[in-house]
């Protein structure tokens, strides 16, 4: 399906909401250290990892090691600073999001670092910094998912 990857996430039910969200729609989570909190943060448990486990979920130490280690057909990047609406790239199984810390957002230079067509955002109205984390995780995957026929969904 598709690959999450969390950009140093710090905020532990966040990060257990994607966990609960990648295991009920086939995606792989990975995530780029350091992460905010540990690994057995009871918020993280709590939100999350009764839908899966550590070792279903990959850990990488840094954004070169992540990099590295996994070869995606195409990266998108998540931003309020982008332009490219989520709705408009058609999405292909393999395809891997990369979304920012909830405090900071993705560096420019890693958003940066895909084709303008592949940094996408969310809508929202004026005046206001970001969605949820979590939140904007769910939209892209279910609009992606919703893309190609919610494919191996039980109905």
């Amino acid at each position: 399906m598709f690959h999450i990857v969390l950009y140093q996430p710090e905020i532990p039910p966040n990060t257990g909401n994607v966990i609960r969200l990648c295991a009920n729609t086939g995606c792989r989570l990975h995530l780029i250290e350091p992460l905010g909190f540990a690994p057995n943060n009871a918020k993280l448990r709590r939100a999350g990892l009764d839908y899966g486990d550590w070792e279903s979920i990959s850990r990488h130490p840094s954004v070169a090691a992540f990099l590295k280690a996994e070869a995606f057909p195409r990266l998108f990047t998540m931003s309020t600073h982008n332009a490219i609406l989520y709705t408009r790239p058609r999405y292909q199984i393999e395809d891997a999001f990369l979304f920012g810390p909830e405090t900071r957002g993705l560096p420019a230079a890693l958003r940066d670092s895909v084709t303008e067509q592949q940094r996408i955002t969310l809508p929202m109205t004026p005046n206001n910094r970001s969605l949820n984390l979590s939140n904007a995780v769910s939209a892209v995957v279910f609009e992606a998912w919703r893309q190609l026929g919610f494919a191996g969904a039980s109905q």
